[in-house]
């Protein structure tokens, strides 16, 4: 089984990438090959200050990395490092419907929240595609909002492959259903373009007072509350033992427990929880060129397959 994920480096990564994205994608390391890009290219549709780019990739490398990522076991690189996806990308767009690219609901989603329309933002699914197909994966990992991704690609692989010959592995999506929707402190899903979210490595005081503002009910301290609505506990118990779930539920129901509480008890749990990967962090900043070896391993490894992938497909349209 070959694994592959990608993240786009869009800013601070916070407690919904950590636990929608990075800690399966982690845990996936161990079920097979695994494959793990930074979509740097994918990050110029909305990113135009090259510095903040730069800095960016960076702290998605040493994030996951401090978060349990192993080089050993995971392919960890640069989208940019790898240029034979860029002209992948141009022999799957050739054969790409344009129907099948107007039905995409990212550009949709996009243009409506304000990103500004390009070429790029519309062939976004076609260097998807790419991504995926060059290193011949057969599982990617995806929330079920994301889905559409991977049928995409695989309709493009297909129609690839019954034009030219078998050229492409058809992918599979694996549906990340144990991963919850992770609420942010206004209680939408958490998201940098909500401004909701709560930084994995962010500094302690800041970070405690957006776990303060956590939006919640209006009940009153001697009135019960009900956990199963609070994004607070909803929060919680991604951290917590059934356990210690099961106890603070029980407190919510009971009169005089107060949200104030039970936010103290939730910014324990996230300190305690990324201690030892914000000690991990401190480290390795200090270390970038291990930082920089590790995504270059990672590009030779995903250039050899991509290399091979490409080469298939070249002499597949007629170019060798």
């Amino acid at each position: 089984m070959r694994i592959l994920s990608g993240i786009q480096p869009s800013g601070k990564l916070h407690i919904g990438n950590y636990f929608g994205m990075m800690k399966p994608a982690i845990e996936l390391q161990e079920q097979g090959e695994a494959f793990l890009f930074i979509a740097d290219y994918h990050a110029l549709t909305s990113v135009n200050d090259p510095a903040v780019l730069r800095q960016m990739v960076q702290d998605v490398a040493l994030d996951f990395l401090a978060c349990g990522l192993d080089p050993d076991k995971t392919a960890f690189y640069r989208q940019s490092d790898v240029p034979e996806v860029q002209e992948l990308a141009w022999l799957l767009s050739v054969i790409t419907p344009m129907g099948l690219l107007e039905r995409c609901h990212s550009y949709k989603d996009k243009i409506a929240k304000g990103v500004a329309a390009s070429h790029g933002l519309f062939a976004y699914p076609v260097l998807m595609a790419a991504d995926i197909l060059s290193v011949q994966s057969t599982i990617v990992p995806v929330g079920r909002d994301q889905k559409q991704h991977v049928e995409v690609t695989r309709d493009i692989a297909i129609k690839f492959n019954n034009q030219y010959g078998e050229v492409f592995t058809i992918p599979e999506p694996s549906i990340l259903e144990s991963v919850a929707v992770v609420p942010g402190i206004d209680g939408q899903k958490m998201s940098k373009s909500y401004d909701n979210t709560l930084e994995i490595f962010g500094e302690p005081g800041p970070l405690k007072k957006r776990v303060m503002k956590i939006v919640t009910d209006s009940k009153e301290l001697e009135e019960p509350k009900d956990p199963d609505t609070c994004n607070v506990f909803a929060l919680y118990k991604l951290f917590a033992t059934e356990e210690e779930a099961a106890d603070l539920a029980a407190r919510y129901r009971v009169a005089g427990f107060g949200y104030g509480t039970a936010k103290k008890e939730l910014l324990t749990k996230i300190n305690d929880h990324f201690a030892p990967m914000r000690e991990k962090r401190a480290e390795l900043e200090k270390d970038v060129d291990f930082v920089n070896d590790v995504l270059r391993q990672g590009a030779e490894k995903a250039r050899a397959e991509a290399r091979e992938t490409l080469q298939a497909a070249r002499k597949a349209v007629g170019l060798e």
